[in-house]
């Protein structure tokens, strides 16, 4: 974690998102240029649950109508959709191929996690499965 300001620490949420209270900007713009940067670095892959709005703002420790005014504006720009009850994604690109190779990988890495398979060796088999 962060160093302390105004009696009150920077919260992090899964290492992606980081909230400074401290900051001139708001809370909102700062998750959801959070939200942008970490999906354009690929650290939040597309098909990516997102936690509920009440979940994140409680880690966070911002209010609920902050993170749900970012999932908005990230929905709107086509950055996540809303699934109803059954959650907030990352979303798929418009490009059919890339869509269906990422809802691939995003099973795959849920299989992994099942399976208790870390990172490193995931991506090995992986790997040697596209050489084969």
């Amino acid at each position: 974690m962060g160093a302390s300001r105004i009696g009150r620490e920077r919260r992090t949420i899964e290492g992606v998102i980081d909230i400074d209270p401290a900051s001139s900007v708001p809370p909102f713009e700062q998750m959801r240029a959070g939200v942008v940067a970490a999906v354009s670095t690929g650290e939040l892959a597309a098909g990516h649950r997102l936690p509920t709005v009440r979940r994140l703002a409680e880690d966070l420790g911002v209010a609920p109508g902050t993170v749900a005014r970012a999932y908005r504006e990230l929905e709107a720009s086509g950055i996540i959709e809303t699934r109803g009850r059954n959650g907030t994604y990352v979303s798929f690109s418009d490009d059919p191929a890339r869509e269906q190779a990422q809802r691939a990988a995003a099973v795959f890495a849920e299989h992994m996690r099942a399976l208790r398979i870390d990172t490193a060796d995931a991506l090995s088999l992986a790997a040697a499965a596209l050489r084969a």
